[in-house]
């Protein structure tokens, strides 16, 4: 993993410390690297759990309303070994502001740190290609 990697890491793991997961005790945190520019989010539970924001969305919606459109990379800080990956639809929202060659590094506990990419974990996603 090189610096700015670590370095986005370790942005994830802080926003970890700040998920409001009262219900699952299943904190995450996401940091997204957006045109030289980094960006934090955390899991929001809400009682309701179909309203529940994920981390990786957050910090993709801090980005956007920051005005940054382009994503390079995305950490995805959890407490699980091996680390969590992004679901479906954090996922696809990823697709949707980065190619295939998003760096995605997944840090669980323990330390462990996973580096993959968006294309190895969405293969086939949806795109404006289809409409």
């Amino acid at each position: 993993m090189t610096a700015r990697g670590a370095r986005l890491v370790a942005k994830a793991r802080a926003a970890r410390r700040r998920a409001y997961a009262p219900y699952s005790r299943f904190r995450v945190g996401a940091a997204v690297e957006a045109e030289g520019r980094r960006f934090e989010g955390a899991n929001l539970e809400n009682a309701s759990y179909g309203l529940t924001i994920c981390a990786e969305r957050a910090a993709v919606a801090a980005a956007v309303l920051a005005g940054a459109r382009r994503l390079t990379a995305v950490a995805v800080a959890s407490g699980t070994v091996p680390p969590t990956p992004p679901c479906g639809m954090c996922l696809q929202t990823l697709a949707e502001f980065a190619g295939p060659e998003l760096v995605v590094l997944l840090a669980g506990a323990r330390g462990a740190v996973v580096e993959t990419t968006l294309g190895e974990l969405l293969p086939r996603g949806f795109s404006k290609r289809f409409l």
